[in-house]
């Protein structure tokens, strides 16, 4: 079986893209690194393991934004792309062209969007967790792949429990892509199979 061409898209500090970086075998290989941040660790991140790293910066029209995006990604032929910290919304134009992974801090479907561990918290919940699940066009809405839960505990800041969701995050995800990259992964409807 050939290796899989990973993508992988990021806004952020680039931990999840790292977390896939020193992973065991996942059956493909990162071959680019994009980010709408030309500051973002991420590319720094990229750089140093000698992979390509471009920064999309979204100025004024969206569809311009994306129609670069999408030439951007394009030209490294990816057979996945991933969203690891990516904080822009993808239109379906964009999902539909190859199949897309994120990683999201929350039990999907609780607390979608941007501020999941804040708004847990404002909450008062007792469980948080990670969520790996392919992206359609709605907001952390895809077919769920992999779930794990993460107890909040009392005295729990933002970035406490975000420091141990992450902590998660950065093993669920590589299990995730290896699953996807070995071709164990089956969607039936909002259900994601792993099969043998």
């Amino acid at each position: 079986m050939f290796r899989k061409r990973l993508v992988v898209l990021a806004s952020g500090s680039g931990t999840n893209l790292q977390a896939l970086l020193d992973a065991a075998d996942l059956g493909g290989d990162v071959v680019a690194v994009v980010s709408d941040r030309v500051s973002a660790p991420a590319l720094d991140r990229a750089r140093h393991c000698g992979l390509p790293a471009t920064a999309v910066v979204v100025a004024g029209d969206r569809r311009v934004w994306e129609a670069e995006l999408v030439r951007e990604t394009a030209r490294h032929e990816p057979d996945l792309v991933i969203l690891a910290g990516f904080m822009r919304v993808l239109s379906a134009a964009f999902v539909d062209r190859w199949p897309v992974v994120n990683v999201h801090p929350s039990l999907l479907p609780a607390f979608p969007g941007g501020r999941a561990i804040e708004e847990a918290l404002a909450w008062g919940v007792k469980l948080v967790g990670a969520t790996v699940h392919f992206v359609d066009e709605q907001v952390d809405h895809g077919p769920i792949i992999a779930q794990e839960a993460v107890a909040v505990r009392a005295d729990d800041t933002a970035a406490s429990l975000h420091a141990r969701v992450q902590a998660v995050e950065h093993h669920l995800l590589p299990d995730a892509v290896r699953a996807y990259c070995a071709g164990t992964l089956k969607i039936e409807g909002r259900h994601v199979r792993i099969i043998s």
